[in-house]
């Protein structure tokens, strides 16, 4: 699926594209590519210029190098961006980002509560973005975000689980939820740092590219600076987490002790006398 976003009055509008001739219709300053087929990948590298990279080369690069100037002049970059889902395990999804010096372009497998924010939001606010370079500094600014308000969940599920340690009777079973809970916080909690980590060196990237307007500059020093507060989060999240697993551990020894006691009482009230009394004898 091929959208593609034009400026009107300030404000984002997008166009869903089916067919080849639309793309020539608009002057476009975002084309973002979900889930394509080799035929809308043709349409863009026809009409644009611009080729994109297959879904499955996504994961190919090394680290050090998903941001670099391609021989094309465009700047290419990869980015993870956090998929954090009430249903299923939060996970993170490759973005490649091509940015030419009028529009960029955007392909990854599955649509993003990142990508639907920031199209909400041009949508609704007029000059937040005014070209290509604005909505790539929105689209990291709002994953910045969006890590932030999954670490607030995690503080809140980590809060309840940490009522049901502390409270007077904790049964296995309900250790055994809290243990769940845990190993789930803490898969996510790494993600998220995962994900703020690596749009910290795309955004880094960016800066020393020298691309970047002195207004893009600082919202991108802004962005880093909510990422150092994300990151001091994240590390405190792992000493709760920590803790949380170490006395939910802690309860259910207690309650294996406590049946062990049990049958050893059990076993020695059901002795013969007489075994009894030859051992204190």
């Amino acid at each position: 699926m091929i959208n593609l976003f034009v400026l009107q009055k300030g404000r984002l509008a997008q166009e869903q594209v089916d067919e080849r001739n639309e793309l020539l219709q608009h002057k476009p300053i975002w084309i973002d590519v979900v889930s394509p087929d080799d035929e809308e990948l043709a349409w863009i590298k026809e009409a644009y210029g611009v080729a994109l990279p297959e879904l499955e080369d996504l994961g190919d690069l090394e680290a050090s190098a998903r941001y670099f100037e391609g021989e094309d002049e465009n700047i290419h970059i990869r980015t993870d961006f956090l998929l954090d889902e009430e249903e299923a395990l939060s996970r993170n999804v490759r973005v490649a980002f091509v940015l030419t010096r009028d529009v960029l372009f955007s392909i990854h497998d599955e649509d993003l509560p990142v990508f639907r924010l920031v199209r909400l939001r041009a949508r609704m606010r007029p000059g937040s973005v005014r070209n290509a370079k604005d909505v790539l500094m929105d689209l990291y600014a709002t994953d910045a975000e969006y890590s932030a308000d999954s670490i607030e969940e995690v503080y809140e599920r980590l809060e309840e689980a940490s009522r049901r340690v502390l409270a007077e009777n904790v049964t296995d079973a309900a250790a055994a939820d809290v243990l769940e809970t845990i190993a789930r916080e803490e898969d996510l909690n790494g993600r998220i740092r995962r994900n703020v980590m690596d749009t910290r060196r795309a955004v880094s990237f960016l800066m020393r590219s020298q691309l970047l307007s002195a207004e893009q500059q600082d919202e991108a020093r802004q962005i880093l600076r909510d990422i150092d507060s994300i990151e001091n989060h994240t590390a405190f999240l792992f000493d709760k987490i920590n803790f949380l697993m170490d006395a939910t551990v802690g309860f259910i020894n207690i309650n294996q002790n406590k049946i062990i006691k049990l049958f050893s009482v059990v076993s020695v009230a059901l002795m013969p006398p007489t075994l009894i009394a030859s051992i204190y004898a």
